[in-house]
């Protein structure tokens, strides 16, 4: 088994990975309820009748005007501590505060107190309670468990209680106040027991249900409106399914036809990835990269369906095809964002809307990024699914309910939350990269600033080399255009291919100002070494300045295993019958692998070779171009890429209109006459 094939067969583990954890979290089939509907809307399935008779059951508004009405008869129950009053006389009568009261004015307190206390003395904070939940009256049960109704406003406190003794005491005469406060205390308690016991009988005496609906008695017909008895009968219905226990076997083929539709959706994601991008399945990065996004963006969904009443058009959805864009293509970004919309279907009662609205937001969201250079692109991306999904969402409504009405407000706001959310995705793009190794188009972009550090280090060390960069990557970009492989990365590429060339920069030609050649002075062995090394310092200096990969392989890619053939050439002519080791005249390659590298490749060795030429015409360009693609082509060099014969035509068409656009002939200006 080949590195290629396991790769592969890995890439599927990942997807099945997948598809085992959205199973799982999926919901299941728990009754024999499987309709949706809300009132005031049309039934949308066939007719429905009982299967067998169940009850109404009243809406809360009802069960709660019910039971208050027979809560109006409801009391709480105090029980009376017997001989409080007696117990206060006796404690009092040994205080010397209460010495001084003459016999008539004892028998006044002893019989106020009495008074007092068998209308009974309640706690503040059992007054506050009672009050608050509107009772006007109690149940007093005394010594002899007899219950006796009495008014609350009748029932003292121990302030009121004191206000009462003082102010009966002044009636008979006895003007001193009475320092009492810290004698009274309350000698009614409140009865839990047969308070809760009350409650709960006069609660449960109201019925849950009003009427029978009859086995065989239609409920509702398809098209017919959902009105508030009828969305009552079906709230019924569906609580006396849910009472109902689901079969075992009815729930084990729930389960098994849950997993059957989620294996079937990533299924036909993995083999689009097989039949029209196999290079993404010769990296496993990229397979958990798309499932990871894929997997976090429908877990928010079942966390936001299953534990809150958010709607789900808050999740934002368009993160799939916005990551997936910047570091793949339009068509495998939507794509991966239609089955995940359609997985996140599969946990909605009714889709067709969600469906509709997401799958709109994903088509424009790939199609408004589709060149992906600036950061200010994915804030406009924002807007307009924001747009997106307010529009399709509103014409929807507008065209199959006729009218705004049941058109809340509230849903919009979510449609916004869900745009703002997608804001913080350049910071994400930072984390992919950084986490899978991934270049995009947004790093690729700061990758061709000449002011940069690398770039303006390679223009002052070896400006020769520079200018012959720039050069090549105005070449390889015309060229890329032209068969439509990725300009951006073919013009990075370009740029950086040679900046090995810095180590030792007067050793090549382009920088020797003044036509000395140390190389022509030397063996031809050795000459051909330094030559070739400028591919690994190249490496060297991409890895210390921490070049994407994508970047490094352009660098050791784009002379492949070519021979340095003015040496080689210099070599066997000057050792004739000598075997020659090869060798120490070629690059250590590896072969161009991508489309872009091939480009670059051609681009380099004509762009080098135009400089030699001795006379400049259309002519003698197109054969340059001709012999040097050729040559290429000859020795192997392009074999490893997707390039097709038509492929290279167009992008030799390309070098020749370039190269004779920059050699132009341009008229000599005339002298003025003094």
């Amino acid at each position: 088994m080949n590195k290629t094939t396991l790769t592969r067969i890995l890439c599927v583990l990942v997807f099945a990975l997948l598809a085992t954890l959205l199973s799982f979290i999926m919901p299941r089939k728990q009754s024999n309820f499987s309709y949706y509907f809300e009132q005031g809307k049309p039934w949308n399935y066939d007719l429905l009748t009982a299967q067998q008779a169940f009850p109404i059951y009243k809406t809360e508004a009802e069960l709660q005007t019910e039971q208050e009405e027979v809560l109006r008869n409801y009391t709480p129950f105090f029980t009376i501590e017997p001989g409080m009053a007696d117990s206060l006389i006796s404690g009092l009568q040994a205080e010397d505060g209460f010495r001084d009261l003459s016999q008539a004015e004892t028998h006044q307190l002893e019989a106020s107190l009495r008074s007092i206390y068998q209308k009974g003395v309640m706690s503040v904070d059992d007054n506050i309670s009672q009050t608050k939940e509107g009772w006007k009256d109690i149940k007093i049960v005394n010594e002899k468990h007899v219950a006796e109704k009495q008014s609350l406003s009748t029932v003292f406190t121990p302030k009121s209680a004191y206000a009462a003794l003082m102010q009966q005491m002044q009636d008979a005469g006895y003007k001193k106040p009475l320092d009492m406060n810290i004698y009274i205390i309350p000698n009614l308690r409140y009865d839990t027991l047969r308070s809760e016991q009350l409650y709960a009988d006069l609660v449960s005496s109201v019925s849950l249900t009003r009427g029978m609906v009859q086995q065989g008695e239609k409920i509702i017909d398809r098209g017919e409106i959902v009105s508030e008895s009828t969305y009552q009968i079906l709230v019924s219905l569906r609580a006396a399914a849910d009472e109902e226990e689901v079969d075992q076997r009815q729930s084990t083929l729930s389960f098994l036809g849950m997993i059957f539709l989620v294996c079937i959706m990533l299924g036909m994601l993995v083999l689009y990835l097989f039949m029209f991008r196999p290079h993404l399945l010769n990296d496993i990065r990229n397979s958990i990269f798309i499932s990871v996004l894929m997997a976090i963006v429908i877990l928010l969904a079942a966390l936001i369906l299953k534990l809150t009443d958010i709607p789900v058009y808050a999740v934002p959805f368009a993160l799939v095809p916005i990551m997936l864009r910047v570091f793949y293509d339009s068509r495998t970004a939507f794509f991966c964002h239609l089955v995940t919309v359609m997985l996140v279907s599969l946990m909605l009662p009714s889709a067709y809307v969600f469906v509709l609205v997401e799958v709109a937001v994903g088509l424009v969201t790939v199609v408004s990024l589709k060149d992906v250079s600036v950061r200010a692109q994915l804030i406009a991306t924002a807007a307009y699914a924001f747009l997106t999904q307010a529009l399709v969402f509103t014409a929807f409504h507008l065209a199959f309910e006729g009218g705004v009405a049941g058109l809340g407000w509230e849903i919009y706001i979510y449609f916004l939350a869900s745009a703002l959310l997608l804001l913080p995705v350049y910071g994400l793009i930072y984390l992919a990269e950084r986490g899978f190794g991934f270049t995009s188009a947004l790093t690729l972009v700061e990758l061709t600033n000449v002011n940069s550090g690398l770039l303006l280090e390679f223009a002052q060390r070896a400006p020769g080399t520079f200018q012959h960069s720039l050069q090549v990557s105005n070449l390889a970009t015309e060229a890329a255009k032209k068969i439509n492989a990725n300009a951006l990365l073919v013009r990075v590429g370009a740029l950086y291919h040679d900046i090995g060339k810095m180590t030792n920069p007067e050793m090549f030609i382009e920088n020797q100002a003044d036509g000395a050649n140390p190389l022509i002075t030397m063996d031809e062995q050795q000459a051909a070494a330094i030559i070739i090394a400028h591919v690994g310092e190249g490496l060297r200096m991409a890895k210390k300045k921490h070049l994407p990969s994508l970047i490094t392989s352009f660098i050791a890619s784009h002379h492949g295993t070519s021979k340095v053939r003015y040496f080689y050439n210099k070599y066997v002519n000057a050792h004739p019958g000598v075997e020659v080791d090869e060798t120490l005249f070629r690059y250590p390659g590896p072969k161009p692998q991508t489309r872009e590298a091939g480009i670059l490749m051609m681009a380099d060795a004509v762009e080098a070779r135009s400089r030699s030429l001795s006379q400049i015409t259309e002519q003698s360009i197109a054969d340059m171009v001709e012999t040097m693609v050729s040559q290429q082509i000859a020795d192997g060099e392009l074999s490893e890429t997707p390039l097709s014969l038509k492929d290279v035509e167009d992008i030799k068409r390309v070098f020749t209109e370039s190269l004779c656009s920059m050699y132009h002939h341009r008229i000599a200006y005339p002298e003025l006459k003094k």
